[in-house]
């Protein structure tokens, strides 16, 4: 990946799940970091009520400022440095619960994956002239971490069905290393395989409810 050489990449959420297989694919460019050539914004967290008649705010807004506030944030920090060079690549996580909102993302968290959605649409709209390349990678189901939040965690033989995370890191790859010349606007990946998750809809519809309306559909 020669295109790859010299520069520096940040990925956020780099611990678990995409954020480290991406890391492995990426952050080999250049020893120290120095000036950022390239933004990956993966971290986020789904925790709490899905069901908006249940979510307290202040559970809104850690959701908010964990997956919308926090990519704003740090593209506005590496945004100034990029222009001054010429030219960058922010690329963003997003996921499907921004384009299918439902129960088992929540209304939270498939809100601010529709900001940021929209956010990348923002820059890339504004600045793509000026080299800012802004990419919204928008995946389905894929096994990570932050499944174990969920209601009811999908079990093994669900989670290897699913995209895996290096799926996901392969093709953050592929639109950074496009020829500066090239930019992926958006990239909506999914399992091939679509399983039933009715179920698991109808338990986030509940969960986290008051006991007493819980008790209304027993």
């Amino acid at each position: 990946m020669t295109r790859l050489e010299n520069r520096v990449a940040v990925v956020t959420g780099a611990g678990s799940g995409i954020g480290r297989e991406t890391a492995k694919k990426l952050e080999w460019a250049s020893a120290e970091l120095g000036s950022v050539d390239i933004l990956v914004n993966n971290a986020g967290s789904a925790i709490g009520p899905r069901n908006i008649s249940w979510i307290k705010p202040q559970e809104w807004q850690a959701t908010i400022d964990a997956n919308l506030t926090a990519v704003y944030l740090l593209s506005r920090a590496v945004l100034g440095g990029m222009l001054k060079r010429g030219g960058g690549t922010i690329l963003t996580i997003s996921s499907g619960a921004a384009l299918r909102p439902n129960m088992l993302g929540g209304a939270a968290y498939g809100a601010a994956k529709a900001g940021v959605r929209n956010l990348m649409s923002y820059l890339h709209n504004t600045f793509r002239n000026q080299g800012i390349r802004a990419t919204t990678i928008t995946p389905g189901e894929v096994n990570t971490p932050i499944l174990d939040d969920r209601p009811r965690p999908p079990n093994r033989d669900e989670r290897n069905a699913m995209m895996q995370p290096e799926d996901v890191a392969d093709a953050v790859l592929l639109c950074c290393a496009l020829p500066l010349r090239t930019v992926v606007e958006e990239l909506v990946m999914v399992p091939t395989r679509m399983r039933d998750q009715s179920t698991d809809i109808e338990l986030a519809r509940w969960f986290g409810a008051p006991a007493h309306e819980r008790q209304k559909t027993a």
